[in-house]
């Protein structure tokens, strides 16, 4: 079982969740530069061969940003259980989650028989 009192678990979801952030900001920017890149311009994806480009692009990096976002709600819930000491049990069944599965992906919610 985890120790949910290991300073380094703590440090490792708060490196990720920073992480996560930093890289928010960074595809929001990038939206944003998109966003600005279309505008004032005809754009019809249908018919341009730019404009399906940049509809393309702009999509990818929603995605990506919605990925984030979910990863970002992920981790702080992972820290959300470490305060309330239940972190590193399975959401499912109720048992401890293998450490090596908490190493892998520390937010984790589910043993790996569950997950399967």
């Amino acid at each position: 079982m985890v120790d949910p009192h290991d300073p380094l678990i703590r440090e490792r979801l708060q490196t990720t969740r920073q992480h996560t952030l930093d890289r928010i900001a960074a595809l929001e920017a990038e939206f944003a530069a998109l966003v600005e890149a279309g505008n004032g311009t005809n754009i019809d994806d249908e018919h341009d061969p730019e404009g399906a480009t940049i509809a393309f692009e702009r999509a990818q990096v929603a995605a990506l940003l919605d990925s984030a976002r979910d990863r970002l709600a992920e981790v702080e819930r992972a820290l959300l259980e470490l305060d309330k000491n239940r972190y590193g049990i399975c959401a499912v069944c109720g048992e401890p989650i293998a450490p090596g599965r908490l190493e892998a992906k520390p937010s984790a919610r589910t043993c790996i028989n569950c997950a399967t």
